[in-house]
């Protein structure tokens, strides 16, 4: 049996994210309701049967920390661990500056772990994977590095890494955020594009980083790494799409969900609430895992029909401790203790931790960060042209209520 070491980055600023990523690391932002982002990564490998686990941090790594210590706990009287690694500048004076720095600095835990196979993949995407499958393909095929990788139509796949592969699998090119992405060999509409989750051999990882270590280059496994081991390593693509996770529907295949931006985040969340989601989070053989947050049940309140004032949710997530009081929540998704007060409304919006919606304020489509108070009789995602003034806005209309957003009054319109 091999032996195996998972490293996790989580350190990554998700700029694209912000203001969610203004107090904490993107793999620590809201999912679902219930969930992190970086549960799914977790998730994934502890369901495939992987106990060696760590993750690397760095930028606004507290809540991601808390999280972790908090709900991931392994047994270490059988080896098994989930450690979060900090950054510690143990090869210079610089933070990690790519992908590939960042395994680089520590690869004192690899040479200590001394583990056949690395898995390093992101903390920070949504989809559901058997890794077990990749690595049986991977020792298969004798690969040096395998990289996951789904299809997607190349009027979209501009915004990736397009890998270029032949018809074994075996990478001959990649491309970053190409304007004509390299179709794959038998679909003429489909490229391959890079997930940022690789298999290495212990020994040719080592090797790599040391090289890529003495170069000026942005120390990135898609940009810097990859491109250079193509040179003379056999360098294989796993189609995601082919992975069969227990429990899941044919629908569900291949789902993978790059949540860098408001708008895909939005869009993600929006999913989760289809009367029939691509992404089924109520399949029991394959659980995505979090912290318990030990709130009472989800609480709804009211039948006053006759004053409208009816406590009541349709297409939506509702989470532990929610209690929706006499408003109306529709194709939403409320977290852990948000209250929705009389003859309120929610739609098409996404409200954190703890969030109070006051009396008669209509919400639509908007996120609110953990905590915020909307103030009684507000309408936010109505006039865009005004919500601009005070809040981000994205290309696609969402507006973004950040984390300690104060109210001195708002404006009845």
């Amino acid at each position: 049996m091999y032996k195996s070491l998972v490293m996790i980055l989580a350190g990554g600023e998700g700029r694209r994210l912000y203001p969610l990523t203004r107090d904490r690391a993107k793999p620590a932002v809201p999912f679902g309701g219930h969930y992190r982002i970086i549960d799914f990564a977790l998730s994934n490998f502890v369901n495939s049967g992987y106990f060696n686990i760590k993750i690397l941090t760095q930028f606004m790594s507290e809540s991601l920390n808390k999280h972790i210590t908090t709900g991931w706990h392994l047994s270490p009287t059988v080896g098994h661990y989930i450690d979060c690694v900090p950054a510690q500048m143990r090869t210079g004076e610089t933070w990690f500056k790519g992908t590939a720095d960042a395994i680089y600095q520590n690869i004192n835990i690899i040479e200590d772990e001394n583990p056949d196979l690395v898995f390093i993949f992101g903390g920070d995407h949504i989809y559901k994977m058997d890794v077990r499958q990749m690595e049986k393909q991977h020792l298969e095929k004798g690969a040096d590095i395998t990289i996951a990788a789904v299809p997607y139509p190349t009027t979209e796949a501009s915004n990736f890494g397009v890998i270029a592969v032949d018809s074994s699998l075996r990478v001959i090119g990649f491309q970053e955020k190409p304007k004509s992405p390299k179709p794959l060999p038998d679909r003429s509409d489909f490229a391959l594009v890079s997930m940022g989750n690789y298999i290495f051999n212990r020994d040719i990882l080592i090797q790599a980083l040391k090289r890529d270590a003495k170069k000026e280059s942005d120390h990135d496994f898609g940009k810097n790494v990859i491109p250079d081991a193509l040179k003379s390593l056999k360098v294989f693509a796993y189609d995601f799409s082919s992975n069969n996770v227990p429990g899941i529907e044919e629908k569900e295949k291949g789902y993978w969900r790059d949540v860098g931006t408001l708008d895909a985040y939005w869009e993600a969340n929006m999913d989760l609430v289809n009367v029939s989601p691509q992404l089924n989070l109520y399949n029991q053989q394959w659980p995505i895992r979090t912290v318990s947050s030990h709130l009472p049940p989800a609480k709804f309140v009211f039948a006053n029909i006759e004053e409208q004032r009816v406590g009541y949710a349709t297409d939506s997530l509702i989470t532990e401790g929610c209690i929706v009081s006499g408003g109306k929540v529709d194709h939403s998704v409320l977290s852990p203790g948000v209250r929705i007060n009389s003859f309120s409304s929610v739609e098409e919006s996404i409200l954190f931790d703890g969030v109070n919606i006051g009396r008669y304020a209509q919400v639509r489509r908007t996120i609110i960060d953990k905590d915020v108070d909307i103030p009684p009789k507000s309408r936010i995602g109505f006039d865009l042209e005004k919500d601009r003034k005070r809040f981000v806005v994205t290309e696609k209309g969402i507006v973004i209520v950040p984390k300690k957003t104060k109210f001195e009054r708002m404006e009845e319109s």
